[in-house]
């Protein structure tokens, strides 16, 4: 007589809950992500990015600019972000998808305006021509930082997080969720009146009902 082995049977509470812990993952990760990479481009573009000085009467001046004197484009977008990311729970099904997509560009466009800007001398030209009264003028002893390669990590964190949103979004709770099941407030469950508590009697008689009446 043969052995009959047992074959496991799935089991859809678990699949649920295993779903659940994953959309409960992702989401926290998309958060964290789009939060922090917002932050770090806010902090970083308002650093120094690039150094040098500027002859002026036989002598030199120091200059410097900050990630917003050289492109404004990686702060604009990081605030875009950050509306995107609380947006994306304030929409469901096709418009969660186009905030995500929004969430995404506004990180990679973040990252590639800060890599542009990394080796530039536009802003410290335009400081000399100013202080030294000649449009012709340069900036000399033209050195970066290291800040302009953070703001764009700091896009890249949010294009991970858009890109999150863009695989698991759809299974995330929305705003509105947990407040509206088909469109219409919950109605209230009134509790039965207790003839032995007074408070219930004249709460009753308030509403117009009978509090000896059985129903």
């Amino acid at each position: 007589m043969g052995v009959v082995s047992a074959v496991p049977v799935p089991q859809p509470r678990a699949a649920a809950a295993t779903a659940a812990t994953s959309s409960r993952r992702s989401l926290a990760a998309a958060l964290f992500l789009g939060a922090a990479g917002s932050t770090v481009v806010l902090l970083a573009a308002g650093r120094i990015w690039a150094e040098g000085t500027a002859s002026v009467g036989g002598g030199t001046v120091s200059l410097e600019a900050s990630g917003s004197d050289v492109t404004g484009v990686p702060t604009a977008l990081a605030i875009v972000g950050l509306a995107a990311l609380v947006a994306v729970f304030a929409v469901r099904r096709a418009g969660r998808l186009l905030v995500a997509v929004l969430l995404s560009l506004s990180g990679a466009g973040a990252a590639t305006a800060a890599l542009l800007g990394a080796t530039g001398s536009g802003a410290l030209d335009e400081e000399a021509a100013r202080i030294t009264g000649d449009v012709a003028a340069g900036v000399d002893a033209l050195s970066h930082t290291v800040w302009p390669y953070v703001t764009a990590a700091g896009g890249v964190l949010i294009l991970l997080a858009g890109l999150l949103a863009l695989r698991y979004g759809r299974d995330w709770p929305s705003m509105s969720g947990r407040y509206e099941r088909d469109g219409s407030p919950r109605a209230r469950k009134e509790r039965p009146v207790d003839p032995d508590r007074p408070e219930d009697l004249w709460k009753a008689l308030d509403r117009g009902e009978d509090p000896t009446h059985d129903g």
